[in-house]
């Protein structure tokens, strides 16, 4: 799957770290629905990092469609909020 971080670029995983960014994005959710902005910041990081973590960059000059769309490490709560559907950032 290809996971494009806004601001970064690119991101190509495979399906099978979907559960791992699931947990994340658990957490990311539960704090976006508390407002509790100290473990949004912390949670939606851990993401982040994880997506680069385990994908691997896809090049600039590739057009590749994104199935996924994640906010940018400095994105506020509410824009993330904006962002959520109603299975969270990634589909479960």
């Amino acid at each position: 799957m290809i996971i494009r971080i806004l601001s970064e670029g690119q991101f190509e995983l495979g399906d099978e770290h979907l559960a791992v960014l699931n947990e994340l994005d658990d957490k990311l959710e539960a704090a976006i629905e508390a407002g509790d902005e100290a473990n949004f910041g912390s949670a939606l990081g851990a993401l982040l990092d994880r997506v680069r973590e385990l994908g691997a960059p896809v090049a600039l000059d590739a057009l590749v469609p994104s199935q996924l769309l994640l906010p940018h490490t400095s994105a506020s709560l509410a824009e993330v909020r904006d962002l959520l559907s109603g299975d969270g950032l990634i589909p479960g």
